[in-house]
């Protein structure tokens, strides 16, 4: 057996957020599902309880009678004993709770801000990083001192902020973040072949070039063999600008706050010629409130507007599935989760090259947004290595759109890391989804907003 093999057949991972509800439970499937891998994995979480639920559907999952491999789950009582000695590291966490979500998303209605998800730019994205940046300056560091060799996956939002500060904490680390958007769009450029008559074409047989920041991607050429996508999608965004696309009844945006109808990618399309790579939601967050001036606009684009109630809601039910799944009232599936965590743990450990579209510091991949800055663009994943493949000059007329929240980004780092309210103040008013909004009210509301989350901020933020 080959030291690779032997690497892979003894892994550990320490998985942060190991309380998480969903995604942890797909990831130890995908896990169980692949045979070249086994190992431990280390959950820590604020919420122990949570952590040691999860403890548990994980031995249940990797003892199913289809599991390819075996893995164990423990339980860390601090960052240290899950990191020391690791070898991957995944990141999946919720900054606080609902109740500050509550207020990231719903407070700036007063004044006309309506956010489809508010996790990422915007009124609700600035805060968010507020209190996340500090908890990744944490978990960097912990990184740097107990497991600085090892492979780093970030899931959390606010996505590039999260990653540019693990590496703004700790240069060397090995980190890149992980996001399914550009997936979706993926499965729409095949869902346009099925249309047209070419069947069985999965996302992975396109080739893509991916441009852009975390939920603003962009795809500037794209191709199924030798045939061209760029003129056919050029036909189908002209066919269904007006009245959205779906494959059928449960792909309806009507049916879930996720799902779409692909007008906003459309209409950005036939603005500016490349194929806007993200689900409507995210992407209507990023330009000035052309999409989401209201609910009855957001509902005219085909897209929903996600109210923290339904996400208070959806933990519940998912409280309750982790119930009857650790009673054994439901069953253990082993479905996939169309997530590519696992498989780009195999391409870094050298069981095959892969590429994929992650987020990570640019070094040149975009020549013309500043370097260092976290950018989302494809890249290589082979053996011990990740590296980021060129995507070429940003389009001219997408540049400004893109580089406002790159720079914003970058002071929100800033004033984040300083506690410094009137550079926090200014990149917040600066925000396009903030265009509209008189000065006065917008400070009412920045202040606000951070008393809502004085718990989780630094005591600077108050002084």
């Amino acid at each position: 057996m080959t030291d690779t093999r032997k690497k892979a057949m003894n892994l550990t991972v320490a998985y942060i957020g190991g309380g998480s509800r969903g995604w942890a439970w797909g990831f130890m499937t995908d896990l169980a599902k692949d045979p070249d891998m086994c190992g431990t994995v280390r959950l820590y979480d604020i919420d122990r309880p949570a952590a040691e639920r999860n403890r548990v559907i994980g031995e249940k999952i990797s003892a199913h009678p289809d599991a390819l491999s075996r893995w164990r789950y423990e339980v860390s009582e601090s960052l240290q004993s899950a990191l020391t000695g690791a070898d991957f590291v995944v990141i999946s966490i919720l900054p606080a709770t609902f109740e500050e979500m509550r207020s990231d998303v719903h407070l700036p209605e007063r004044v006309g801000v309506w956010q489809p998800v508010g996790d990422t730019v915007g009124p609700g994205g600035f805060m968010r990083a507020m209190r996340t940046i500090p908890m990744f300056t944490e978990i960097g560091a912990a990184i740097r001192t107990y497991a600085p060799s090892a492979w780093v996956i970030n899931y959390t939002n606010p996505m590039t902020l999260c990653v540019r500060t693990l590496y703004h904490v700790f240069p060397g680390i090995k980190a890149f973040g992980c996001c399914h958007e550009v997936f979706g769009t993926q499965k729409l450029l095949c869902a346009m072949l099925r249309e047209l008559g070419t069947e069985n074409v999965r996302r992975q047989d396109l080739y893509t070039t991916v441009t852009g920041i975390n939920h603003f991607t962009w795809l500037t050429a794209a191709s199924y063999r030798d045939l061209d996508l760029m003129p056919l999608y050029a036909a189908f965004a002209e066919k269904y600008a007006e009245t959205g696309f779906s494959e059928g009844p449960d792909d309806n945006w009507m049916n879930s706050f996720f799902t779409c109808g692909h007008r906003v990618k459309f209409d950005l399309f036939l603005r500016y010629g490349a194929i806007a790579a993200a689900g409507d939601r995210h992407l209507a967050e990023f330009t000035a409130p052309w999409y989401t001036k209201d609910p009855e606009t957001a509902a005219r684009w085909q897209f929903s507007l996600t109210p923290v109630s339904w996400r208070i809601e959806d933990l519940k039910r998912r409280l309750s599935r982790s119930d009857r799944l650790i009673s054994g009232e439901e069953e253990i599936s082993l479905k996939p989760s169309g997530e590519e965590g696992h498989l780009l743990l195999k391409a870094v450990l050298g069981l095959g090259d892969m590429v994929s579209n992650v987020n990570l510091p640019n070094r040149g991949q975009i020549p013309n947004l500043p370097l260092s800055s976290v950018v989302e663009t494809n890249a290589l994943f082979t053996r011990d290595r990740v590296e980021p493949l060129f995507a070429g000059q940003m389009p001219a007329n997408i540049l400004p759109l893109v580089a406002r929240h790159v720079y914003n980004q970058e002071n929100t780092l800033t004033a984040a890391l300083t506690c410094d309210r009137k550079l926090g103040f200014s990149t917040f008013l600066n925000d396009p989804q903030m265009a509209a909004v008189p000065v006065d009210d917008a400070k009412k509301l920045f202040d606000d907003m951070l008393e809502a989350q004085r718990a989780w901020l630094p005591a600077g933020w108050f002084r």
